[in-house]
């Protein structure tokens, strides 16, 4: 697979967005005992899905880079639409084990879910190497989809916020907006336990 690296889309988002984004894949790759979580961004104009947020392995050299938005799974989750957990991606066709090696970490296992927002894929949130318990239970793909419905609306408020000049958002809209998504994602955990 050809994956290139460009400016990172980190460089390019205020503190606020890179850490509301960050705290996404911390809580996904701790809710799932997982190694890794990442979240990609679909740059449509370009056809690619971007590392937003890495937690875990490869979290200090990924941020930023790309590769085709048809690729491996995270791609197959961004065109379908659909949530994906697979057990054993030694078996799975749609893994691509060359971009997981340049990645310098190839996971055992997946979980992925679009990042949707109305009818529009915003990217996936992927989460590497589960824990076990965390692996094929329906259950656990529900979790996974409403996390990953939550994680979208932080990913909304990012995309929102780079296309928006600076001064035209006020603080407190961003205050009131990350107090809602903490309120939800407190509630989404509580109801995990």
């Amino acid at each position: 697979m050809n994956a290139s690296s460009s400016e990172s889309s980190a460089e390019t988002t205020d503190p606020l967005s890179r850490e509301l984004v960050q705290s996404v894949v911390d809580t996904a790759r701790a809710l799932f005992g997982a190694a890794a979580s990442s979240v990609f961004l679909l740059d449509r104009e370009r056809h690619e899905l971007v590392f937003e947020a890495v937690s875990g392995q490869g979290e200090n050299h990924l941020v930023g880079r790309r590769f085709p938005a048809e690729s491996g799974i995270a791609g197959w989750v961004a065109m379908s639409g659909e949530p994906m957990i697979v057990d054993d991606l030694t078996g799975s066709t749609a893994f691509d084990r060359d971009f997981a090696e340049s990645t310098a970490y190839v996971p055992d296992a997946l979980m992925a879910a679009p990042l949707t927002h109305g009818d529009l894929v915003l990217g996936v949130l992927e989460v590497l190497d589960p824990a076990p318990q965390s692996r094929s239970d329906l259950g656990e793909l529900d979790l996974l989809a409403l996390f990953a419905r939550q994680a979208a609306v932080a990913l909304r408020v990012v995309v929102d916020r780079r296309h928006q000049s600076a001064g035209s958002r006020s603080r407190a809209d961003d205050r009131a907006a990350a107090l809602r998504m903490a309120e939800d994602l407190r509630r989404l955990l509580e109801a995990s336990q």
